[in-house]
């Protein structure tokens, strides 16, 4: 099937109207199925099919996850100069992650398209060196920043060229 077929394929469904259809799975079967935490079985599959309110849904949530922040990466880019190491911007231009002294910032640029919706919804952060190891995490502020000690031995500019000269800024998880 080309994608053309799968796009068409998926407006009909969604466009679809049965007399009587009601949800047949909750918010939370198809938000699993959507993070693949749970695959859907069988018979959830069948019933998802057969409910084009359902398919909307499912639609509807994807669409939603799409449009959440996920995350996003920066990259180390200059040479050593030798000079210590002040700021580094994620490749988006939503972060800017700032060294001062023994301590790191994270600032989320109010400037941003989705400055607003992360700042309403305060969101626990977590910024990663290129190895996985944590850099800083926090709750933004009401200013949208974060900020700790620096936890490694060595200074910003090194321990970034060692870890691969590259940092993420991610929502940061239960358990994670």
């Amino acid at each position: 099937m080309t994608e053309l077929e799968r796009k068409l394929q998926a407006q009909l469904l969604v466009a679809q109207r049965i007399e009587g259809d009601r949800l047949v799975l909750d918010d939370a079967v198809l938000r699993a199925a959507l993070d693949g935490s749970r695959p859907l079985r069988a018979a959830e599959r069948a019933a998802l099919q057969g409910s084009p309110l359902t398919i909307r849904r499912f639609k509807h949530l994807a669409d939603e996850r799409r449009a959440a922040w996920q995350g996003s990466r920066g990259l180390l880019r200059a040479a050593d100069s030798g000079a210590p190491l002040e700021v580094l911007a994620t490749d988006d231009g939503l972060w800017r992650l700032h060294f001062a002294g023994a301590q790191v910032i994270l600032q989320l640029d109010p400037q941003a398209a989705r400055a607003p919706q992360l700042l309403a919804g305060r969101p626990r952060i977590k910024v990663r060196d290129g190895a996985g190891a944590v850099v800083l995490e926090g709750v933004l502020d009401a200013d949208g920043e974060c900020e700790g000690p620096w936890p490694f031995a060595a200074p910003p500019a090194e321990h970034f060229q060692r870890h691969g000269a590259v940092f993420a800024v991610e929502p940061a998880r239960e358990g994670h």
